[in-house]
């Protein structure tokens, strides 16, 4: 299962059975860091999730940021609710990436909130299938 963490919204994606493909994005809405780690165990839990891709925003150089450090905080949150391993994931781009497959899909820039973190989750989601 791949996470794309924000402050407000929550990209998620899982694989199909076979670890081949992304299988399924949604968005969850959650602003409290602990209330959003038990959703995502609950929903870990459901779909039989063995490993959790988080994303790591870096910066353009590699560098780390503040959100860098949240997604670090998140981790060791997540690890201790789920008892999964947690895999930290450069996601450097996925939200530009997302944004542009929203508008080359005909959605107007306005209603990619609802769905671009979803997005967001299915690119970090490839990603880390790839290199496995």
């Amino acid at each position: 299962m791949a996470i794309d963490y924000g402050d407000a919204r929550i990209g998620l994606a899982v694989s199909d059975p076979t670890g081949t493909i992304c299988g399924d994005a949604w968005t969850m809405e959650e602003w409290n860091m602990e209330r959003a780690a038990a959703r995502i165990a609950e929903e870990a839990s459901a779909r039989n999730a063995e490993t959790l891709v988080l994303g790591l925003p870096k910066n353009m150089d590699g560098t780390e940021g503040p959100r860098a450090e949240k997604s670090r905080a998140f981790k060791a949150l997540l690890e201790t609710v789920t008892d999964l391993p947690v895999v930290l994931w450069d996601e450097r781009r996925s939200s530009i990436e997302a944004h542009a497959i929203l508008h080359a899909n005909g959605r107007k820039e306005k209603k990619h909130r609802k769905t671009v973190d979803a997005v967001a989750a299915s690119l970090i989601l490839e990603g880390y299938l790839g290199k496995i």
